[in-house]
């Protein structure tokens, strides 16, 4: 959906539009007409109250083109990880100290191995996303997706890392 012009925004477009000159044999187009506000309009404040944001409570996925990347390692994986055998408290914990080790070691791509459970309904599987979408590692954690069969499939995750900061 387009969103209207705003009124600076016309003004510059019916500046540039005055400088173009029709093609032989066509017409000019008409001018844009500038818009007023009505005076008599009320405007409702609760309109202009930016809106609460949300905590972080869902993590996105990684964008299509570099999830590619890191399936056919085009872009380097720079660590794995394997959760299996470990309780929810101790593969959170190692798992946040492995993302803040490869963070501070500049990779930009990492593989989550969970497994996937008895019955594909693994415990860790389903927290992993959860504890990856956290608060405190918005600053670490870019984006999830599900591996590619050859690196886990259902049973591990592509994390992508952002850039540190320079500095």
């Amino acid at each position: 959906m387009k969103r209207p012009l705003k009124p600076e925004e016309r003004e510059i477009w019916s500046m540039v539009a005055a400088t173009v000159h029709p093609l032989t044999g066509r017409s000019a187009p008409k001018p844009a007409r500038p818009q007023t506000l009505d005076p008599a309009a009320r405007i409702d404040p609760a309109t202009l109250k930016p809106k609460p944001r949300k905590p972080r409570t869902e993590l996105g996925d990684i964008e299509p083109n570099r999830k590619h990347r890191i399936a056919k390692e085009r872009e380097e994986i720079g660590g794995r990880i394997d959760l299996h055998g470990l309780t929810q408290d101790r593969a959170r914990t190692a798992l946040e100290a492995f993302l803040a080790r490869a963070w501070n070691d500049g990779w930009r791509a990492v593989l989550v191995i969970t497994g996937k459970g008895v019955q594909g309904d693994g415990v860790l599987k389903k927290r992993a996303p959860d504890w990856l979408g956290a608060a405190h590692l918005s600053h670490i954690v870019a984006g999830i997706s599900e591996a590619h069969r050859r690196h886990g499939g259902e049973g591990a995750l592509y994390v992508a890392l952002k850039r540190k900061p320079r500095g």
